[in-house]
């Protein structure tokens, strides 16, 4: 199931995507909530009463003349309003490479246990303009990555139980502005500044029955599932980044146990993977370089149209654009 949330009547509304059209909910069944977080809250009731209403759908035994062309809406995040958002650090592609760039060894701690930070859950947005200020444009990156949803109440989740607790993945931009991010994290806090302006998710969210047929083995001496899925990212219709999510080496279900631990998780908390290697500009300029002290530098500008896709997720499209304004925190720096 591919569930949409789109604007409908200037608010929020919960669909389902069948051949290109969006149903609501009601649509499937009247008693199905119309917002992602209700619909969520109440998943092991609502899940199977969605599925089998939009299986109706889908064999014609139920008709309707109500869907609307998804090319006709305005597409918000899947999940609009999370309770929280946190992104992780799942791909040791990613990491060596960037550790290699820089020039020193490849931390063990990677392999010992997985890491998340917390980033602004208001900044969560879909498919449209990413607004930035004028310090975000000092070096600007996207960050490919895919995103699951929590869908049920957990607490202290075992690994080899949290696949249970996914309500399905999306794609997830973690939007960067590497010199702020650069400069705050010189202090051993953050990020912050650098990662809180802007996280896109969407363009919906696929539930896992949808991707059975896509599941792999996870990691030597990991646990929980992994999906064979392509991952790729154009930059003004140029290709940057390919990936594959099966290359997590921590899975959501591993990342699920250690974010659980003593804190309580609820439906409605995203959680990201962390970015695939080479799935951000910052490690791609850095093995440019490293190969070429000539290689010159790429980031992100205003107007440029960032465009991820991965296997059956869809795929998400966004236009960089710039506020009108010229105030610089970066400015603002006492003692320099």
């Amino acid at each position: 199931m591919k569930l949409v949330s789109y604007i409908k009547d200037d608010r929020e509304q919960l669909g389902v995507l069948v051949n290109g059209f969006i149903y609501d909910m009601e649509v499937l069944h009247p008693d199905l909530p119309g917002s992602m977080i209700m619909f969520l809250t109440y998943w092991e009731d609502m899940f199977p009463i969605a599925q089998a209403g939009e299986l109706m759908l889908k064999e014609g035994t139920r008709t309707s003349n109500r869907g609307v062309p998804v090319n006709d809406v305005q597409l918000l995040a899947p999940v609009p309003f999370p309770s929280s958002c946190r992104d992780g650090y799942a791909f040791r592609q990613h990491v060596a490479a960037a550790r290699r760039n820089r020039k020193v060894e490849m931390i063990p701690e990677f392999d010992q246990y997985p890491i998340f930070y917390f980033t602004n859950h208001h900044s969560i947005q879909g498919p449209g303009d990413i607004k930035c200020m004028p310090d975000h444009f000092e070096k600007l990156d996207f960050e490919l990555e895919a995103a699951i949803v929590i869908c049920k109440h957990g607490r202290n989740i075992k690994a080899e139980e949290a696949d249970q607790y996914i309500g399905g993945l999306m794609i997830m931009n973690d939007m960067s502005a590497r010199r702020l991010q650069m400069e705050e994290m010189l202090l051993n806090l953050g990020p912050a500044k650098g990662k809180d302006f802007s996280t896109v998710i969407g363009p919906w969210l696929v539930t896992l029955d949808e991707l059975q047929a896509f599941e792999t083995a996870p990691k030597e001496n990991h646990t929980g599932k992994n999906w064979n899925l392509k991952m790729t990212c154009t930059v003004n219709g140029v290709p940057v980044s390919e990936g594959n999510l099966g290359d997590m080496d921590w899975t959501f279900a591993e990342i699920i146990e250690r974010a659980s631990y003593g804190v309580d998780l609820y439906p409605g908390d995203v959680i990201g993977s962390g970015t695939v290697g080479t799935g951000c500009f910052l490690e791609l300029n850095g093995t440019g370089k490293l190969n070429d002290p000539n290689y010159a530098e790429q980031w992100l500008q205003p107007g440029d149209i960032v465009e991820m896709e991965i296997d059956n997720l869809g795929k998400l499209s966004n236009t960089i654009v710039a506020e009108e304004t010229d105030w610089s925190i970066l400015q603002l720096k006492k003692n320099k």
